[in-house]
């Protein structure tokens, strides 16, 4: 469904970013991207999204297709009706505004029909964003807010959900159940791009991954093959290739449901 073909991206004209980068995402994947701070994790996100030239980059070689279309072609704005949608790194939520506004928001390109079959389906996924519609986002904890980002996203009814590091200042019992949200979400059909330095989450809920270094891919596979690598190992997982603790069932139901497609609403 998307590709990326030998991308090389660069900031201010000069400075490479991305090295002839390629990364392949089936329909209904789960892909992790994974690497150290600097490694080109985000600069991906932002060149699938159309939303480097925001950030003093652009694209200097290669190319990124989806459905076997060249995104290049496409404004930020185009590639998310088409179906391509980022959750940010830090969440990025409205803080001034509710939790119901933000998912409004999310559906600003679909029908009141369809906003509201949505918008029920997040409810259910995340109960506590359904006992706190009408509250300020600012007023939420961390891993609320993560859930409102995510939430929102979805109201977009995406093809493809870019994630990036959910599990970034969450406790982790939360990050748990981000992890278990996420292959929800995934296995109702929407393929997955997941940056995480949390390896250890992102192995678990991806089923391919594919590690950067200095704006390079230097091993890829499935998640399985390579959580048993040396390099995993000891760069990673550490020696003890330690996993996310799973949520207790009544944690679980205090957080999440399962996810539906929201487009089999449509």
């Amino acid at each position: 469904m998307l590709r990326l073909e030998d991308l090389s991206v660069a900031y201010g004209g000069a400075l490479p970013s991305l090295r002839s980068v390629s990364v392949d995402v089936p329909a209904g994947g789960c892909v992790a991207l994974l690497g150290a701070n600097g490694a080109g994790k985000t600069t991906t996100l932002r060149a699938i999204s159309r939303n480097l030239s925001r950030h003093g980059a652009k694209i200097t070689g290669g190319r990124i297709h989806f459905d076997g279309e060249d995104l290049a072609r496409h404004s930020m704005s185009d590639v998310v009706a088409r179906g391509i949608v980022q959750v940010p790194e830090g969440r990025r939520i409205l803080g001034s505004l509710t939790v119901e506004e933000n998912l409004r928001i999310g559906a600003a390109r679909r029908s009141r029909k369809q906003a509201i079959a949505t918008r029920d389906e997040v409810y259910e996924l995340f109960p506590r964003l359904a006992e706190r519609q009408h509250q300020r986002g600012l007023l939420l904890s961390g891993g609320e807010q993560q859930m409102l980002a995510i939430g929102r996203a979805l109201m977009a009814a995406p093809r493809v959900l870019l994630l990036d590091e959910p599990s970034l200042g969450l406790a982790p019992i939360i990050v748990s159940q981000i992890a278990e949200v996420i292959k929800g979400i995934n296995a109702a059909g929407t393929a997955v791009v997941l940056i995480e330095q949390n390896a250890a989450m992102a192995l678990s809920v991806a089923t391919s991954a594919y590690v950067l270094e200095l704006g390079s891919v230097s091993l890829s596979g499935s998640s399985a093959e390579l959580s048993e690598t040396d390099t995993i190992q000891h760069l990673y997982l550490g020696h003890s290739g330690e996993e996310v603790p799973p949520a207790s069932p009544h944690e679980q139901s205090n957080v999440l449901r399962p996810w539906t497609d929201p487009r089999s609403a449509a």
